[in-house]
């Protein structure tokens, strides 16, 4: 007689529109590949495991199923909270006692970090436990992948609000002729580029992005914005969050983050309010500073049809390689086909992963600091549907 053989699925860190697609796709994979006696999931995460907290997953009707897979903000719930001391420990305990036999951990690098720890332990214990983690990131940081479910429908929304913001600072004219956009990628630029998409002549916003990856340079920045305003009468600039000066400083920020999370990472007030009022301190006019916050992770109507599909692609995936007998991996996207798109799925070493953020390459950037045709060949096909083409009336 077979084993019994339990899964547990959780979600970790900050959702994306996409990213019940990849719950949904665990759990179908595991029900079309069978032999699971329970298919669990932890309620936020690790402190569900910690506090077994769990639902059954076959009590989910088919009906919720396909609403759920539609939905932003992650079903189960999510958590930022870092393994302590001592949590192995009853971590273990968990998984023995409710005979956990494949661990998935759908989550960014914090989570492929904890999946790590819990694979190393559960070794150490003398578990026979697959641990799987299913990549999801609207940074679109993680290594050894081409890029991570999440990212092409935040860039969608990113690239369809600065073309919004774009007109309506070209409307207003002199009465706010500046809009400064801040949008979220942490250390990486992956987002701010991703505004050029719908970017089509000169004249289009953005006419400024400022990455991580391009030390900042104060004067330049406004004489862009300067230029921009004197030739097309308004201007609009993305700015990355935690964009630092050459103090090595955020953007505007002298002082202690306003949070610093379990794993560390920490969290500031503005770059782009301060480019914002350097802007309007120069030009001395009105500036307008957007910040669309968790906006960009859960706008449902901007969600990127192949990024929904990929999403659920690599949930199924990691059930498929885990049954093959794969463990602590990650799931990358191959990208096998430029016209027309096409990838395919592979499983990663956590080890490759863990602990390294993917920055957009100096290939896909131009001798003016912006995204160049590279990166729009590389972005466009994730974003999904083109973009709407706006008129102007000339004269």
């Amino acid at each position: 007689m077979d084993e019994k053989r339990n899964l547990l699925v959780m979600q970790s860190g900050g959702p994306t529109p996409v990213v019940n697609r990849s719950l949904f796709g665990v759990y179908e994979e595991a029900v079309k590949l069978g032999g699971f006696t329970d298919i669990l999931g932890a309620r936020r995460g690790i402190e569900g495991v910690l506090a077994d907290r769990v639902v059954d997953l076959r009590s989910v009707s088919e009906s919720a199923w396909r609403s759920i897979a539609r939905t932003p903000g992650a079903a189960l719930g999510s958590t930022r909270r870092k393994l302590a001391e001592g949590d192995l420990a009853a971590v273990m305990e968990f998984i023995a006692r409710r005979g956990i036999t494949h661990y998935f951990m759908i989550g960014g690098d914090d989570s492929a970090e904890t999946a790590l720890a819990i694979s190393s332990a559960a070794r150490g214990a003398g578990l026979d436990l697959s641990v799987m983690h299913v990549p999801k990131t609207v940074d679109n940081d993680l290594a050894e992948t081409d890029h991570t479910p999440g990212y092409g429908s935040a860039a969608r929304f990113t690239a369809a609000a600065v073309q919004g913001a774009g007109r309506d600072a070209e409307s207003m004219g002199a009465a706010a002729p500046v809009t400064v956009l801040e949008v979220a990628g942490r250390n990486s630029g992956w987002l701010a580029a991703a505004s050029a998409a719908g970017k089509r002549d000169a004249r289009d916003a953005p006419h400024l992005v400022i990455m991580p990856e391009i030390p900042f340079d104060l004067t330049r920045a406004l004489t862009r914005i300067e230029d921009a305003c004197s030739q097309y009468g308004f201007a609009l600039a993305v700015v990355q969050e935690n964009v630092r000066g050459t103090d090595g400083r955020v953007l505007g920020n002298s002082e202690d983050p306003i949070h610093v999370d379990d794993f560390g990472h920490s969290y500031y007030e503005g770059a782009g309010k301060y480019v914002s009022q350097e802007a309007a301190a120069r030009l001395g006019v009105r500036t307008r500073y957007d910040r669309p916050g968790s906006i960009q992770r859960s706008m449902s109507a901007l969600v990127s049809r192949l990024d929904a599909q990929e999403a659920e692609v690599v949930g199924r995936a990691a059930v498929g390689f885990s049954l093959d007998g794969e463990t602590e991996k990650t799931i990358s996207i191959i990208r096998t086909g430029k016209d027309p798109y096409s990838s395919i799925t592979a499983p990663t070493p956590l080890d490759h992963v863990v602990g390294v953020v993917k920055t957009v390459p100096p290939e896909f950037i131009d001798s003016e600091q912006m995204p160049n045709a590279a990166f729009l060949e590389y972005v466009r096909p994730l974003i999904g549907d083109p973009l709407p083409a706006f008129g102007r009336i000339d004269g």
